[in-house]
């Protein structure tokens, strides 16, 4: 039996928060706030399947995290507070979902400044709503630098879970040598391990195989890998140490999304029915597994 704990934690955002439709150097629409003042159509397609998937948690008996984007808050009105309600742990995933480097280059696209600011006031907003304290952050995107890390940490954050260290891409400014999927206290000012300080890391999960490692946290890799895939890499990584799984609500949608994006045509192919399928096969494989909201295992790290 495997004794680590599983995180089982799920991001909080919509079809338009994706980059190609809003939040990045090429998307369609610069930010949310122009998206909102333009578009005209149904933007909802959050609610629905973030209430099923509460459902689905409570019939397994897990309490998860909720990484969620601030200005939900005030588009969905009652719908975080329905989270909080059901006992999960609040955790912050931006203001607006915007990309905070570019995905390409890693440069920052925003200053130090603007970061900490819309942070905090992502921060303040959940903890207001939610009437607990936000430990947790999950970069937009996962598009993560050290420096980032050290503005959190003045924040107040005690943990993020942004990074994955695979064979295929890498979303950081860090070349993460010496990072597995095992939680670690990052150097300052870099995304690699480092001494003990205030905040801690909890990398994804990945499959290593032959020396490739295979990202298997879940998210896009829910609908993109086979089921298979997916649970040998968390219970490869729960031998490691604790591992996390993450999802999207809107994975689990069944009507398709507005066309609206850029370069991404495959990107919505897979999801629906057969993610909840592959999903719930992997809850149930992981039945015995201890299962835990990420701050809670954190607080035993740290």
């Amino acid at each position: 039996m495997i004794s680590h704990p599983l995180a089982v934690t799920v991001d909080i955002e919509d079809w338009y928060h994706i980059p190609s439709v809003t939040g990045s150097p090429f998307s369609v629409y610069p930010d949310v706030e122009t998206f909102f003042a333009r578009w005209q159509g149904r933007y909802d397609y959050l609610s629905d399947p973030t209430k099923h998937l509460l459902s689905l948690l409570d019939e397994f008996d897990i309490k998860a995290t909720f990484f969620i984007v601030a200005d939900v808050i005030g588009n969905y009105p009652g719908l975080v507070e329905s989270i909080a309600e059901r006992g999960h742990e609040i955790a912050c995933h931006g203001l607006h979902h915007a990309c905070i480097i570019d995905p390409r280059t890693k440069v920052p696209l925003c200053t130090y400044e603007t970061f900490l600011e819309e942070t905090l006031a992502a921060k303040k907003m959940l903890e207001l709503i939610s009437g607990t304290p936000v430990r947790g952050y999950r970069a937009p995107n996962a598009l993560i630098a050290g420096w980032m890390l050290d503005i959190l940490e003045e924040l107040g954050f005690g943990y993020d879970s942004s990074v994955s260290a695979n064979s295929f891409y890498n979303k950081s400014d860090s070349d993460l040598k010496g990072v597995t999927s095992v939680p670690y206290h990052p150097l300052r000012g870099h995304l690699v391990p480092g001494p003990s300080r205030g905040l801690i890391e909890f990398p994804w999960a990945y499959l290593d195989s032959g020396g490739v490692r295979i990202p298997t946290a879940g998210g896009p890799m829910l609908r993109f890998l086979p089921v298979s895939i997916i649970r040998q890499g968390l219970q490869q990584s729960l031998r490691r140490g604790p591992a996390a799984i993450y999802i999207h609500p809107i994975d689990i949608v069944q009507e398709p999304f507005p066309r609206v994006g850029k370069g991404r045509p495959f990107y919505w192919l897979i999801k629906g029915k057969i993610v909840e399928r592959r999903l719930r096969s992997l809850l149930c494989s992981l039945q015995n597994t201890p299962k835990k909201c990420m701050n809670d295992i954190c607080g035993g790290i740290g």
